[in-house]
């Protein structure tokens, strides 16, 4: 079993496609039989899919720091919920839980632990797959941002293919075990 860690809104969003791609996501990870390691909340997305993984019977990891506990409103019904100091330790537990990375749609929080976990991994301090679900064409204007990035020269072609994506969570999820398994070799 792998670990996939999600980084995803404390807030369901407008569009409806986002909790729906969310729970199939969950339901997907948990049939796949890979657990889940996340923010621990039990609000918006994120408190979606721990749900949609829990109701498969998959396993879920939260770590939250202290300060998020109530704001966040911590998800009681995990089965492991890690309560650290600061968003510092919170994130080097998350990815220390984690075999891949996976971005859905969210804000400022999921983009900055996006971009880390995707530093990190040009930094040479991790090999695991990264990808994005682009649900509804979420992601869509940031991944054509990154293109230009690479077309501007800022940003080289290799590393612009590390950041995997799909419309659909199977699919997603077929191209990071595609990774996670030439990483195993």
């Amino acid at each position: 079993m792998s670990n996939f860690c999600v980084y995803l809104g404390s807030r369901d969003g407008r569009d409806p496609a986002f909790l729906r791609a969310t729970r199939a996501l969950g339901h997907e990870l948990a049939a796949r039989g890979h657990g889940l390691v996340y923010g621990g909340a039990r609000i918006g997305l994120m408190g979606a899919l721990a749900d949609a993984v829990l109701e498969k019977g998959g396993s879920v990891i939260g770590v939250m720091p202290d300060h998020l506990v109530e704001r966040e409103q911590a998800h009681e019904g995990l089965p492991t919920l890690i309560r650290v100091n600061n968003m510092h330790e919170r994130k080097a537990s998350m990815a220390a839980h984690a075999d891949a990375f996976i971005a859905l749609p969210g804000g400022i929080g999921t983009l900055e632990e996006l971009f880390e976990a995707w530093t990190w991994q040009y930094l040479g301090l991790h090999d695991k797959p990264i990808g994005v679900l682009d649900t509804a064409g979420f992601y869509a204007p940031l991944l054509t941002f990154l293109d230009s990035t690479v077309e501007q020269g800022f940003l080289n072609a290799a590393t612009r293919d590390c950041l995997l994506d799909a419309e659909e969570p199977a699919a997603l999820l077929d191209r990071l075990e595609a990774r996670l398994t030439r990483a195993a070799i």
